[in-house]
C-alpha cells in the first residue's frame, strides 16, 4: 500500500507503548496496527536489549520493519521469512574499560552489567527483580572490561535519582555517550550513539523525509530522538529535560497518551 505522506513514527517502550507494570493497553495496541495499516513506519525505538525488546514487538503485532535496541547500538531488521525473525542490520561497540574504571571510582558499590546481544548480560552482581532480561552471567569487575560492549549498565540502589546524577555529572565522562533514567540508572554507549543516530539510516533506508518523522517518549534516552524528529511528542510524565526539546505534550501513559497521538495520524491517512 503507498500513502501520499508517508510516516516514521519512532516510539519509546517503558512510560510510551507500555506503563511501568509491563501493562500494554487495548487501545494503544490497537493505534500501532492502525498506523501500520494505514502504511506508515512504526519504528520502536527503546534502551532495552534485544531479548527485552522481541516480547514487546509480539505483543504489538510488528513481524516486519525495524527496530532499535539499546539505545542505538543495535539495529534490527524484522523479516518473518528469517529463522529468528529478525537479523542484525547494525552493532556498535566501544571498549568500556575507561569509562567503566572511572565510574567505580565514585560509584565503588554500584552494580554493573555489560549487554551481550541476543543473549543476556554479564554482571558484576544480580541487579532488582525485572530490571533486565535475558540470561546472565556473573563475572568479577575485571572480566567486564576485558571485551568490546556495545551498551553498559551502572546501577546503584543505595542512590537516589538525584544524587546519582550528580554524581554521573561529577565523574566527567568522555568518549561514550550517556543516559541517565528516572532511577539510580546509567546507560553507556559508543561515542555519538543515541536512538537518533540509530533512527537516520533506517529513515534513508525507508526513504521518508525528514519532515516527516515523528517520535514520542518519556525519558533523557529520547532528547537526541527530539532534537531528530520533525514532531517531537512527550508523554504526560516526562521530566522537563524531554519537554524542552518536545514539539508537543501528550496526556501520560496511565492515560493511553501515546494512543492520542496515533489515532489521528491512522484517521488521516484513511481520509486519503
Amino acid at each position: 500500500m503507498t500513502v501520499p505522506e508517508q510516516l516514521l513514527i519512532a516510539l519509546d517502550v517503558d512510560g510510551t507503548i507500555i506503563d511501568y507494570d509491563e501493562a500494554l493497553s487495548e487501545r494503544v495496541r490497537d493505534a500501532v496496527a492502525a498506523v501500520v495499516r494505514a502504511g506508515h513506519h512504526v519504528v520502536v525505538a527503546t534502551g532495552r536489549s534485544l531479548p527485552a525488546t522481541l516480547p514487546v514487538l509480539d505483543r504489538l503485532g510488528l513481524a516486519s520493519g525495524w527496530t532499535v535496541c539499546s539505545n542505538g547500538g543495535v539495529t534490527l531488521r524484522l523479516d518473518p521469512s528469517l529463522r529468528d525473525g529478525y537479523e542484525i542490520a547494525e552493532l556498535i561497540t566501544f571498549d568500556p574499560a575507561p569509562a567503566l574504571r572511572l565510574l567505580r571510582a565514585h560509584l565503588p558499590t554500584a552494580l554493573y552489567a555489560v549487554e551481550e546481544v541476543g543473549v543476556g548480560y554479564r554482571l558484576t552482581a544480580p541487579f532488582p527483580p525485572g530490571e533486565l532480561a535475558g540470561d546472565f552471567e556473573y563475572v568479577s569487575f575485571e572480566e567486564l572490561l576485558a571485551t568490546p560492549a556495545t551498551r553498559v549498565i551502572v546501577r546503584s540502589p543505595e542512590h537516589t535519582p538525584q544524587d546519582f546524577l550528580r554524581i554521573v555529572e561529577d565523574v566527567g565522562l568522555h568518549g561514550v555517550s550517556y543516559a541517565v533514567g528516572w532511577t539510580a540508572w546509567l546507560d553507556l554507549a559508543p561515542d555519538g550513539v543515541s536512538k537518533a543516530s540509530a533512527l537516520e539510516p533506517v529513515r534513508a533506508a525507508l526513504g521518508v523525509d525528514l519532515e516527516r518523522t515523528v517520535a514520542v517518549g518519556d525519558g533523557r534516552n529520547d532528547v537526541e530522538m527530539f532534537e531528530w524528529a520533525a514532531r517531537s511528542i512527550a508523554m504526560g510524565q516526562a521530566g522537563p529535560e524531554l519537554r524542552a526539546v518536545a514539539t508537543e505534550l501528550t496526556g501520560p501513559v496511565e492515560d493511553d497518551g501515546l494512543a492520542d497521538v496515533l489515532e489521528p495520524l491512522a484517521a488521516l491517512a484513511d481520509a486519503h
